[in-house]
């Protein structure tokens, strides 16, 4: 089974670039793929770029060039559930459009002609993200306390909302969090491509 790691930006990819064994480059619709080995597992490298659109035409190509399985989207997202913290990691169970309103046709976040709003996550994928993640954070409490001034990072998982819009004014974030919350709907943190990634899964 071949996993593709999909990241939006260079910085965010980088460490996985490094750590691929056998690589091999591939260009198609304007996107570099990296195929080889990564901790053993056979994967698939690229950036998505930023937003829902440019991270939907990848995933639709990996699906379709790569015979890819299973999609996982990493990246850096801003917190917005009231214990998330600067430093914590997220890992989604689930994703919501945060800018996507078909109203009157359909409810607000209600992606068309889907019947809902939010897309789950693959159950098994997303419990080992969340062992995988906790694991990795056992033991730098003490680091994040004393050289970051920062406390210990803690893991949280749950739905993340995206949009195309870049969220970091505290009043918007608060805002949008407030209108999710009003629908139904609990984000753990805000970004820009996974409920696309996760529509065209």
């Amino acid at each position: 089974m071949t996993l593709a790691i999909m990241c939006a930006l260079l910085d965010e990819q980088r460490g996985l670039l490094q750590q691929l064994t056998t690589p091999l480059r591939v260009l198609r619709a304007g996107r570099r793929f990296w195929g080889g080995l990564w901790a053993g597992q056979e994967v698939v490298l690229v950036l998505s770029k930023v937003g829902k659109v440019a991270a939907a035409t990848t995933t639709a190509v990996l699906v379709e060039a790569f015979d890819v399985k299973s999609v996982l989207f990493t990246g850096v997202a801003g917190g917005m559930g009231a214990n998330v913290k600067v430093g914590d990691v997220v890992v989604a169970q689930n994703f919501i459009q945060h800018d996507l309103n078909s109203a009157p046709l359909f409810p607000r976040y209600e992606v068309p002609l889907y019947g809902r709003a939010a897309f789950d996550c693959d159950p098994v994928l997303s419990a080992l993200l969340l062992e995988a993640a906790q694991l990795g954070l056992a033991g730098v409490g003490d680091h994040f306390h004393h050289n970051l001034l920062l406390a210990a990072p803690t893991v949280h998982r749950g739905l993340i909302a995206s949009g195309d819009q870049f969220v970091c004014d505290p009043a918007n974030a608060a805002l949008l969090r407030a209108d999710l919350r009003a629908a139904g709907h609990e984000p753990l943190a805000v970004e820009m491509e996974g409920a696309a990634v996760a529509q065209v899964c």
